[in-house]
């Protein structure tokens, strides 16, 4: 069985992590979707 590489968490952390997110624009405008929809916004039965 082939195990895929397994990247560090701290490099892991660095590129996408919230601190990184925050560093650009487009990282603050994927947290600020993320704040839009929420944590419960995956409704599968409605």
């Amino acid at each position: 069985m082939h195990y895929p590489r397994k990247i560090s968490r701290i490099k892991k952390i660095r590129k996408q992590g919230f601190r990184a997110r925050m560093r650009t624009r487009k990282g603050r405008a994927i947290i600020n979707r993320q704040r839009r929809l929420g944590r419960h916004s995956l409704n599968v039965m409605d």
